[in-house]
This record gives C-alpha cells, sequence and structure tokens, in this order.
C-alpha cells in the first residue's frame, strides 16, 4: 500500500489520470505522521483505529481538493480558511485529519484543538490577561498541556530559535529553540500563555514554515462559554484567549505571513445549537452556488454578530455520503485487513452504500464491521 508522504501530495496536485487513480485508495500513514498526529490527540476513539495494524486514510475527491488548496496557500502564502460541515458519521473529523497529515508531510508547524468543548465548559482555570480592556481571559492549565502538545507534535520546532525580543515574565537567553520555549511553558502554568504569544509572534517571522491550526467542534465555541466574569456573567466564548486567537484567524482579521491554514469542523452528535453559525455556514454555501441568500429570521432574538463576523467569507467545505467507488476502495481495505469477511463486488458495495444513506462513511462502518447479523 502507498504511504502517505510527500511524494502523495505531490501527486494529489496533478491532473488527470494521477488524481483519478489516487481517488478511492487507502493510503497508509507513516510512523512519523502517525506519532505526530497522536500526540495532538487527532484520532478519535470512534473512528475504529483499533481494527487496524496501521491508520489508513480513504483519499476522496474532497481530499484531493483540500490538498490542492493547503499548497496554493503555501505558495502563495496565504492564509485558507475553512470550514468542514456535513451531517453526523460524514467524515468531518477525518477530513481535519487529512489536513493534518498533508501539513505533517510539508514540514508545516501544526497546532490543534482537538475538543472545543473543553475550552468551554468551565472544568479548567481561567484568570483575566492584565490590563485587557474588553477583558479577554487565558486559561493557564490548559495552555500548558496544549503546549506539550505542540512541542511533541513538531519536532521542527527544535531547529528554530528565538530571534525577536519579548516582554516575558522570565528571562529568556536569545537563540533559545522554540522547542525549549514550549518546555518551559509546560513546566509553570502561570507564564504558559505569555510564552504561546511568544510562540506565535516567532513563527510569524521571515522564513518560518507554514502553519495549520485546526479545531473540532465549531458550534462549541459560537455562543456564551459556561464561564462566568467578576460580575458573575457568562464570558463569550470569542473572550477567551486561545478561542480569541482561533477565531481572529478564521474570519480573516490576522493572517499567516509566511502562508498557512485555519480550519474548523462542525460537529452533528451532541452539539448546541448556533442559530448565527448556521446561518452564517448556510450563506457561505449559498455564495458558492451562486444562490439566493437565506435571511435572518426577523423575530428571532438569538442571533450572535460576533459569530457572524467570525464567519465572514469562510470557503464552507460540504461533505456528504462517499461516491460507490470511494465505497468500494474502503470496503475492499477491509476485506484485505481481515475485518470484512465477505466478497466485495458490485453487488456487495451497492447494497452497503445504499444501507448507509448514499455512502455516509461512519454507517458505512456500522453496518459492514460492526453489524453482526
Amino acid at each position: 500500500m502507498q504511504e502517505f508522504n510527500k511524494d502523495l501530495v505531490a501527486d494529489m496536485l496533478e491532473g488527470g489520470e494521477e488524481k483519478k487513480s489516487l481517488v478511492g485508495n487507502v493510503v497508509v500513514l507513516p510512523g512519523e505522521t502517525v506519532d505526530a498526529l497522536r500526540a495532538i490527540d487527532a484520532f478519535k476513539p470512534t473512528q475504529g483505529w483499533g481494527l487496524f495494524n496501521k491508520p489508513g486514510l480513504l483519499i476522496r475527491q474532497e481530499s484531493v481538493e483540500l490538498t490542492r488548496a493547503l499548497v496554493s496557500a503555501e505558495d502563495e502564502k496565504s492564509t485558507l480558511r475553512y470550514v468542514i460541515e456535513g451531517s453526523k458519521g460524514s467524515g468531518k473529523s477525518m477530513m481535519l485529519l487529512h489536513a493534518q497529515a498533508v501539513a505533517v508531510a510539508r514540514g508545516w508547524v501544526v497546532l490543534h484543538f482537538p475538543e472545543a468543548q473543553e475550552l468551554v465548559n468551565a472544568v479548567n482555570d481561567y484568570a483575566a490577561i492584565p490590563n485587557s480592556n474588553p477583558s479577554v481571559w487565558m486559561q493557564p492549565t490548559y495552555t500548558a498541556e496544549w503546549l506539550e502538545k505542540i512541542a511533541k507534535a513538531n519536532p521542527i520546532l527544535d531547529t528554530i530559535k528565538m530571534t525577536q525580543p519579548h516582554n516575558l515574565p522570565i528571562e529568556i537567553p536569545k537563540g533559545t529553540t522554540l522547542g525549549r520555549l514550549c518546555e518551559l511553558g509546560v513546566r509553570d502554568s502561570d507564564i504558559a500563555f505569555p510564552l504561546f504569544q511568544a510562540l506565535w509572534s516567532e513563527l510569524n517571522q521571515s522564513g518560518r514554515p507554514p502553519i495549520l491550526l485546526t479545531l473540532d467542534g465549531l458550534s462549541y465555541i459560537m455562543r456564551d462559554s459556561q464561564y462566568r466574569n467578576t460580575n458573575n456573567e457568562l464570558i463569550h466564548s470569542h473572550d477567551l484567549a486561545l478561542i480569541k486567537h482561533f477565531t481572529d484567524f478564521l474570519s480573516g482579521s490576522q493572517t499567516m505571513k509566511n502562508g498557512g491554514a485555519v480550519i474548523g469542523a462542525t460537529s452533528r452528535s451532541h452539539h448546541p445549537i448556533s442559530l448565527s453559525m448556521n446561518l452564517a455556514i448556510t450563506q457561505a454555501l449559498e455564495k458558492q452556488q451562486e444562490s439566493p441568500q437565506t435571511e435572518r429570521q426577523p423575530f428571532e432574538k438569538n442571533y450572535d454578530e460576533r459569530v457572524e463576523a467570525s464567519l465572514k467569507d469562510v470557503h464552507v467545505m460540504k461533505l456528504s455520503g462517499t461516491s460507490k467507488d470511494e465505497a468500494r476502495g474502503l470496503m475492499e481495505y477491509w476485506a484485505k485487513s481481515g475485518v470484512l469477511r465477505q466478497t466485495v463486488d458490485e453487488r456487495s458495495v451497492a447494497e452497503k452504500w445504499a444501507l448507509a444513506g448514499n455512502g455516509v462513511l461512519g454507517e458505512l462502518q456500522r453496518g459492514a464491521l460492526r453489524m453482526r447479523i
């Protein structure tokens, strides 16, 4: 089987027969990519990884389109802004994982929020950033843990040295590597957020690698959080420093100087409802399809201007079911791996594809691998 590496990414950039031969294939993630993705908690327990010796990714038509967009952003040093949308089980988190695998293969720096709800459900310590007006709230322990994941997932940080002066709570010698900077933040959560700011500033200096910033569970950050301020009022999620950092780039108010991408994936299982997010995604899809725009409900009062501003002009990738060719490629991979014990032919593929709601990945896996009659 092919490995997901830089050469494979280059093949996805080609047109014609090369592209056609890749779509519908399952490719294996190499060990260094698996280590990086495991460090940032990119693998979810519901995705069935325990059934296989090595993680693999199905190359879909949308995978190729996303790969081309990422490489284009790298070449043009622009900031790609994407939202991955789709029904439950359609492969949104897997598409996010594909983007992360492309970034690792291309030598990008990858930062990932694996579960957005952990940022907003009031289980972490928090404090107002001094002199911020209006108040912005940092989460010291979460930031320290996040810096540890960033350092483990990106060995390239050990080769990049600090070049800029920073006003930090501790003295850090000039020439310290960014990996060491993360380590210092891990050791002392009280200084973790200022050190993250220094890390980000250094990564945006000229000549640094592109950055991929991703978040899974977008709807959780498109509303008030469960944290409260000194007046016992709920703090809006966009006033939490790490989420504000993400939404500033998602909205386009800030850009990555060396190129990169910010990608959020929605969640359609056990998720809070955000009317403004749903409206913004609907309007973005209609704009991409050059269709008439859906307007706000005139008597609905629960719209959020900040949410709509953060999603303005983002590109939305709408995932639905796989094609029959993609479903066949996936089923053949399962059969070769020994977890699908039946003949994979046109009839069996059509049957499983139809029962899975026209190829919805989660239902296809459940029907083919987990259902026993």
